[in-house]
């Protein structure tokens, strides 16, 4: 157990403090960061644990959103609403995985990318919720902030709701003050 590549792979993790994402911290004119939104999930999940429809591995739950955007290191953020892009990047994220879990001696490595898989493909309750979670933050964000990164990149409502409806397996209750709230938005265009 090297605590110098421990070391090395913090160090690394400084680089998403770099990545920008499409959505503003409330009240602020820049763009928050990759390490700024994996935060914001993991204790959105932290919060909102209390309400998964089923019992969950909170700590498996929280080590996915502390990590699952760690590719982004490599492969940059894509914006959630560019299917195509999405689909584009697919493979240079699992080879930045590779990589960047690779930084770390065994077990840990292959722990933190087996994680970061099954959150990928979600077949697991756990991965299900983390996933459901990591949608939470941009919704609350941009309903806060008049829709922001909505309105500048033209997403329309129907497609929020699409892309956000399975916040609704994470939290029934969560979902549908959110869902109310974005029918109830004035800024969505017409």
């Amino acid at each position: 157990m090297s605590v110098a590549k421990r070391i090395g792979f913090i160090l690394e993790l400084e680089k998403l403090k770099g990545i920008l994402r499409k959505t503003k911290p409330l009240g602020l004119e820049r763009y928050e960061n990759t390490a700024e939104h994996s935060w914001q999930a993991a204790l959105t999940a932290l919060i909102f644990l209390d309400h998964a429809p089923n019992q969950l591995d909170a700590l498996k739950v929280l080590k996915m959103l502390l990590i699952h955007d760690i590719v982004e290191i490599d492969a940059g953020d894509v914006f959630v609403y560019d299917a195509q892009a999405r689909a584009d990047v697919a493979e240079e994220e699992d080879r930045a995985a590779i990589r960047i879990f690779g930084m770390l001696d065994e077990p840990l490595g292959s722990e933190l990318l087996a994680l970061w898989r099954e959150f990928e493909e979600r077949h697991t309750p756990e991965a299900k919720f983390a996933k459901a979670i990591d949608r939470v933050n941009p919704v609350i964000q941009n309903l806060a902030a008049n829709g922001q990164s909505w309105v500048e990149n033209g997403i329309d409502r129907d497609r929020v709701l699409a892309m956000n409806s399975q916040i609704d397996g994470a939290s029934p209750a969560l979902w549908r003050e959110l869902e109310k709230q974005l029918m109830e938005a004035d800024f969505f265009q017409q």
